[in-house]
């Protein structure tokens, strides 16, 4: 493993420890665990105002890195450095074929409020992809 995937898989055990009176044992890297995560943002939206920015930075880094691990655990991949967006963003490829996906801008637009920022529908729209990849396809969920 390299220093990347050592550090998200870390976050993401973190997330899972921190978020656990709120979670119980739901977050266990399914899918369906991303619904929790829904509910723990739609949550953290409503005093949204009231967080400090390291708090908000902490809570996007903590899920943003559970939400790359369920990735990873389902469909494999690699964890890169996306330079633009200063943020992990995963990728799941072969060698006709990539597809790519950075959260932390999802949490935030949830953590903001937005609804159309769904986390469990979002990550269905990359599972779709991952699940049934064609050659040719190269295409990065934001």
């Amino acid at each position: 493993m390299d220093d990347l995937q050592i550090q998200i898989s870390e976050k993401a055990e973190s997330a899972i420890e921190q978020f656990r009176t709120r979670s119980g044992d739901a977050l266990d890297y399914s899918e369906s665990s991303l619904d929790v995560v829904e509910e723990i943002l739609a949550e953290a939206s409503s005093y949204r105002h009231e967080l400090p920015a390291d708090q908000v930075n902490a809570i996007t880094h903590l899920l943003g890195a559970y939400i790359l691990e369920v990735g990873r655990r389902s469909f494999g991949g690699k964890y890169y450095w996306h330079d633009e967006r200063d943020q992990p963003v995963l990728v799941v490829e072969e060698r006709d074929y990539r597809i790519a996906m950075l959260v932390f801008d999802k949490i935030r637009g949830r953590l903001s409020g937005d609804e159309a920022d769904n986390i469990p529908f979002f990550y269905r729209g990359f599972a779709a992809k991952a699940e049934a990849p064609q050659a040719g396809m190269d295409i990065l969920f934001v």
